[in-house]
């Protein structure tokens, strides 16, 4: 990778991958779009505004910087995707589409992410293998199985240098929760520092993978990096740090706030979604072809979420203190 272009610069991935990779590239060689800027993300390097969906735009922003690499993450999430299904139709695929014609075109690398929410009902809930039933009951899932499929296809018909991973729900303390079913653990965090208490719209007992920021960020970078001559699933790989349900997340933020208390008020919706996706996830290919290994377990990323969220807390107050 020497230029990459990011799509989608303003979201959980986006904001904190595009910072990983100016550090490791340099600024300049990173070109963050997004439909529009964001109010809460300063870009230290070139912005472009960019709507996916608009094919001479985004073919003329690649070509404008000599792009060899495009990391496609522009997309509607699972909850705000079920909500407008047809919207989420219109981006997510319409995006990707997009997006691998421009990498086709210009003969570029290109990554974009797949999901837990390729599962269903159907398959099976432990340990879900790399290759298996995909029947996903929601439109994001639906919509990343026809991506798996259609990066697929650009490799083999192509030879365009497709790559993406399967992500579990991420955390992150940079950015809020973005219409993910997983976000309820992002949104704990926030509310156990804030008000020592959360109401929870997933259910005790229900199980999901989940992934630190950091660990996700660096696992894009590896594989990208990685010898494609090893790569087998090049365009699916499941990974995963941990899964928990709802009462475990709670006990590791009990450790350092034990005031904290958690309740319930179920989103049918969203722990629905929940109920069709794995419990856990096989990351055994991962870990075979590339040698993904994440740094974080649960205690590990729960005390670090509550420091850092804790501390940028104390930074907002002094600073609204200077400025009153």
């Amino acid at each position: 990778m020497n230029t990459i272009l990011v799509t989608g610069s303003s979201g959980q991935i986006g904001s904190e991958l595009v910072a990983a990779l100016r550090a490791r590239f340099g600024a300049h060689n990173v070109i963050a779009t997004d439909i529009k800027p964001s109010a809460s993300i300063t870009f230290d390097g070139p912005f472009e505004s960019l709507d996916v969906n608009d094919l001479q735009s985004f073919y003329a922003i690649a070509r404008k910087y000599k792009v060899d690499t495009i990391i496609h993450l522009a997309a509607l999430l699972s909850a705000t995707a079920e909500a407008n299904p047809l919207f989420a139709w219109n981006l997510n695929m319409g995006g990707l589409l997009n997006a691998l014609e421009v990498a086709k075109e210009l003969n570029c690398q290109f990554f974009t992410p797949s999901s837990i929410g390729v599962f269903g009902p159907d398959s099976p809930k432990d340990l879900t293998p790399q290759v298996t039933v995909q029947r996903p009951v929601t439109m994001y899932g639906i919509n990343k199985v026809a991506g798996e499929l259609l990066c697929d296809y650009y490799y083999r018909k192509y030879g365009v240098d497709t790559r993406g991973l399967r992500f579990p729900g991420l955390i992150s303390y940079l950015t809020p929760p973005g219409g993910g079913t997983t976000d309820y653990a992002v949104s704990m965090f926030f509310e156990a520092v804030r008000c020592g208490e959360y109401r929870s719209y997933i259910n005790k007992g229900t199980y999901m993978d989940m992934m630190y920021m950091p660990d996700a960020i660096d696992s894009i970078i590896q594989l990208m990096e990685a010898d494609p001559a090893k790569l087998i699933n090049r365009n699916a790989y499941n990974v995963s740090a941990m899964s928990f349900d709802p009462e475990m997340l709670a006990a590791e933020i009990r450790k350092l706030l034990p005031a904290f208390e958690l309740t319930y008020d179920i989103d049918p919706v969203r722990e629905a979604i929940a109920q069709s996706w794995p419990n856990s996830l096989d990351i055994s290919a991962a870990q075979q072809e590339w040698g993904f290994k994440p740094r974080y377990s649960l205690e590990q990323m729960a005390y670090d979420m509550l420091i850092q969220i804790a501390s940028r807390t104390i930074e907002s107050s002094r600073e609204i203190m200077k400025v009153s």
